[in-house]
């Protein structure tokens, strides 16, 4: 049985932002654990896209009251 091997940041950013538009499978997921436990950029990363989302979750809900911004 082949070892997996470790993903480089790249690899693991990648997953990251892939995770927001399509489900990731176990051994994806599995990866970016894994990683996060050796790197402390990657989290980091991933906290950053998290607040992102969110941000853009916020503006998305001012805009749906009727706000859009014109005089």
């Amino acid at each position: 049985m082949k070892r997996p091997s470790l993903r480089s940041c790249r690899d693991i950013s990648a997953l990251v932002l892939a995770r927001e538009d399509r489900a990731l499978n176990r051994y994806e997921r599995l990866a970016i654990r894994v990683h996060f436990l050796i790197c402390k950029a990657c989290p980091r990363f991933q906290r950053q896209v998290q607040t992102m989302r969110d941000g853009l979750a916020l503006w998305r809900s001012y805009r749906d009251d009727g706000e859009d911004g014109r005089s």
